[in-house]
C-alpha cells in the first residue's frame, strides 16, 4: 500500500506542475491584459508601460513563470489589483466557504442518489423505475442556473419561506448559524448532480447483480437484503467513488454559477468578480487551487478505490 501511495503522490506532483504551466500560459494569452483593466480606457500608453514594468509583465513569459514559481514556493500568490489584498488571504477566507457548500451539496446528493439508484435497479423495468429515470433525466438536462432560478421563484417569492440570498458571514460558523440561507444554494447544487450519481449507481448495481458471486450467495440461501447491502452495495460504490473524485472540477463550475446567483461569498463569486476585472493574480490563485483540488480528488479516489478493491493495489 505504501508503494502505491508514493507512486500516486509523485504522479500528482507532476500533474500539478503541468497544470500550473498551462494555467499561467493561458491566462497571460487573454486579450486586454491587467493594465488596461486597472487603468481603464483613459490609461495612456506610458502609464500602461509603467504598470507592466512594475508588475514584471514586460518580461518574457518563461521569465514571468519562473518569478511566479519562486513566489509560489514562499506562499506568495501576489496581490489583487482590484481588492488591494494578498491573494493568499482572499483564498484563505473564501475557500472554506466554497468547501462547505460543496461538501454539503455532495453529501446531500449522495444521500439521495444511492438509495434512488438502488431502488431503480431493484425495480428495473417497472413503472417506478421509468418514473425515477424520467425524473433523473429531467434534472440532468436542467442547467444549474435555471434550476436555481426556479428555486428562487418558488421558495423565495411564491412561497416566501426561504431567503433568496445566501448568508454573508465572515466564517463557516457564521454561515452555518444562518442555515436557512444555505438551503437554496445547497439544494440547487445537489439536484444538479444527484441525477448523474443515481444513474451511475443504477448501472453499477445492475452490473453486480449479474455477477457470479451474487448467484453463489443466493445459492447459499442468503437473503436478498443481505446480498444487496453486504455484497452488491460495496462493489457498486467503487464507480461512484471514482465519479466523485473526477467530478470536482464540475462541482466548482457549478459553485461558480450558484455562488453568483445567491451572492454566496465563496471562491466562485471571487473568481467571477476577478474575471470581470481581469484581476490576473486572483484568477491564477483560484484556478491553481481548483487544479490542486482536482489532483487531490483524483488521488483520494485512487486510495479509496484501492481500499474498496484490494486487487487494484497488486496491479498498480
Amino acid at each position: 500500500m505504501t508503494g502505491f501511495l508514493v507512486k500516486r503522490f509523485l504522479q500528482a506532483l507532476v500533474v500539478l506542475f503541468l497544470v500550473s504551466i498551462i494555467v499561467f500560459t493561458l491566462l497571460h494569452m487573454l486579450p486586454g491584459g491587467p493594465a488596461r483593466a486597472i487603468l481603464g480606457p483613459k490609461g495612456t500608453p506610458q502609464q500602461i508601460d509603467t504598470f507592466n514594468h512594475q508588475q514584471g509583465y514586460d518580461r518574457s513569459l518563461p521569465a514571468q513563470y519562473v518569478m511566479y514559481l519562486k513566489r509560489l514556493f514562499t506562499g506568495d500568490l501576489g496581490e489583487s489589483f482590484k481588492l488591494n489584498s494578498p491573494v493568499f488571504e482572499l483564498l484563505k477566507q473564501r475557500l472554506p466557504k466554497t468547501l462547505l457548500l460543496t461538501v454539503l451539496s455532495t453529501a446531500l446528493a449522495v444521500v439521495i442518489a444511492v438509495p434512488l439508484g438502488l431502488l431503480q435497479a431493484v425495480r428495473r423495468g417497472k413503472a417506478s423505475d421509468y418514473a425515477l429515470t424520467g425524473l433523473a433525466f429531467l434534472l440532468y438536462a436542467t442547467p444549474v442556473f435555471f434550476l436555481g432560478l426556479i428555486m428562487i421563484i418558488v421558495f423565495a417569492q411564491v412561497l416566501p419561506i426561504l431567503p433568496a440570498e445566501a448568508p454573508q458571514g465572515e466564517s463557516v460558523g457564521e454561515l452555518l448559524g444562518d442555515f436557512t440561507g444555505l438551503v437554496l444554494p445547497v439544494v440547487t447544487m445537489a439536484f444538479g448532480i444527484v441525477a448523474m450519481f443515481s444513474r451511475y449507481m443504477r448501472s453499477a448495481v445492475l452490473d453486480n447483480l449479474t455477477e457470479e458471486y451474487v448467484r453463489t450467495a443466493m445459492a447459499k440461501g442468503q437473503s436478498s437484503r443481505r446480498i444487496m447491502v453486504r455484497h452488491v452495495l460495496r462493489n457498486a460504490l467503487i464507480p461512484l467513488a471514482t465519479l466523485l473524485g473526477l467530478y470536482l472540477p464540475t462541482l466548482f463550475s457549478g459553485a461558480l454559477v450558484v455562488e453568483s446567483m445567491f451572492n454566496y461569498p465563496g471562491m466562485g463569486l471571487l473568481f467571477w468578480n476577478a474575471a470581470q476585472g481581469s484581476d490576473f493574480p486572483v484568477l491564477l490563485g483560484v484556478t491553481l487551487v481548483v487544479g490542486v483540488a482536482t489532483v487531490i480528488g483524483s488521488l483520494l479516489t485512487d486510495i479509496l478505490y484501492a481500499v474498496l478493491d484490494p486487487r487494484i493495489r497488486s496491479v498498480a
